[in-house]
């Protein structure tokens, strides 16, 4: 299905470029479709004091006072200017940033300046990075307004010719956890932890005498420039699967003039593998995941036009968010993929994957890999963390 070896989705001849108008969370402030008095509550449980909790394990307040907390610092960007219709990180790009030096430091080649940034991504904090060139079909043909529920201009400088993906990876043992708001925690960290290191790189980056724009879920789709930038594949979930931390990730990306050295597309077996595994399809509470063969379907509007490759049913997914008034990240944590690549015996599971995907899934199956960590035995104290049971 690839037109490049290592590239598991395809682009046809009837792409449209998307609309964040059109993303399902951009849809749930709008369309009566999905928005609902869930929706609201679901947006209110970050933004306001804590209120609405219950005594579930895993949604106490307890649970949700660490993952407001996690969320907190992109929160706070987000919300900076929201008077003036931004929410910078989600609808727009994070602009907390000062100019730049007037004059350029050049580098020896594109090879010593993609050298030099990785370096300093790397000590700023960034868990993965890559890099390849701007692509216009990944870039919003609009972003969403908040004060009017329609569009508005979704402009770059046409000079911004490469594009610097940044990855950073979640908790393992939280993720054990969902679905519950504890595993939200996260999510919430993730996504702050990128704010920081993406500003720092960009103002970096405008330091050298560049143009940076720092992205988190605004302006463009995230993952096909992962996947472009060699960061890892695409997975049945919807997710980039990558060989250090499997679908556990957050990805955020510069757009800049640096002149740099691309990366390029790589495979390491999911695509393989994805195609006897279901344990997302199985597991998930939406039954939001495919359990086909790649393929053009889309189930709302809310999914893109012309690519052939595994898609979720967002209305699906998001409406049990609301449900249970928190990400679910259930497919994160069934994925078989998702390990600790610290052990030697995880790393050995990836190659055994590589080459024996079958042999893999039995292997994870008679581990119990995916099942539930308990909430309440995240938590210090507890006699027993590793006990898990079935969602």
């Amino acid at each position: 299905m690839s037109t490049h070896p290592h590239r598991n989705y395809e682009v046809l001849p009837s792409f449209e470029r998307f609309s964040q108008v059109d993303d399902v969370f951009s849809r749930s402030r709008w369309d009566p479709e999905i928005q609902s008095d869930a929706t609201d509550r679901f947006y209110s449980t970050y933004r306001r004091p804590l209120t609405d909790w219950r005594a579930a394990a895993g949604f106490t307040q307890h649970d949700y006072a660490l993952r407001n907390a996690a969320w907190h610092v992109t929160d706070i960007f987000a919300e900076m200017n929201e008077q003036v219709d931004r929410r910078d990180g989600f609808l727009d790009p994070l602009s907390m940033l000062r100019d730049g030096a007037s004059e350029r430091i050049e580098f020896d080649s594109p090879e010593a300046a993609s050298l030099d940034v990785k370096h300093v991504a790397k000590v700023v904090g960034a868990d993965l990075v890559g890099i390849t060139p701007f692509d216009q079909r990944w870039t919003y043909t609009e972003r969403f307004s908040v004060q009017t529920g329609g569009g508005k201009p979704n402009e770059l400088p046409p000079e911004l010719t490469n594009v610097i993906v940044i990855g950073q990876s979640m908790d393992h043992d939280l993720t054990r956890t969902a679905p519950s708001a504890l595993a939200g925690t996260a999510t919430g960290l993730g996504y702050s932890l990128d704010s920081v290191v993406l500003l720092t790189i960009a103002q970096y980056i405008r330091n050298l005498g560049y143009q940076a724009i720092p992205s988190m879920n605004d302006t463009a789709l995230a993952i096909p420039y992962a996947l472009e930038a060699g960061l890892g594949e695409y997975g049945r979930h919807g997710l980039l699967i990558t060989p250090e931390f499997g679908p556990r990730l957050r990805l955020g990306k510069i757009f800049t003039d640096m002149p740099l050295a691309r990366d390029h597309p790589r495979s390491f077996g999911v695509e393989r593998f994805c195609e006897g595994c279901r344990r997302c399809t199985d597991a998930c509470p939406a039954k939001a995941i495919s359990g086909g063969k790649p393929s053009t379907e889309r189930y709302n509007r809310s999914n893109i036009v012309g690519v052939r490759k595994w898609s979720v049913d967002g209305v699906r997914c998001f409406s049990y968010w609301s449900k249970v008034n928190t990400d679910c990240s259930v497919c994160i944590r069934v994925c078989p993929y998702n390990r600790d690549y610290s052990k030697r015996s995880n790393r050995w599971w990836a190659k055994i994957a590589a080459r024996s995907p079958r042999l893999a899934l039995k292997l994870a199956d008679r581990d119990e890999h995916g099942k539930r960590l308990l909430p309440k035995h995240w938590w210090p104290g507890a006699s027993a963390r590793a006990e898990t049971d079935r969602l």
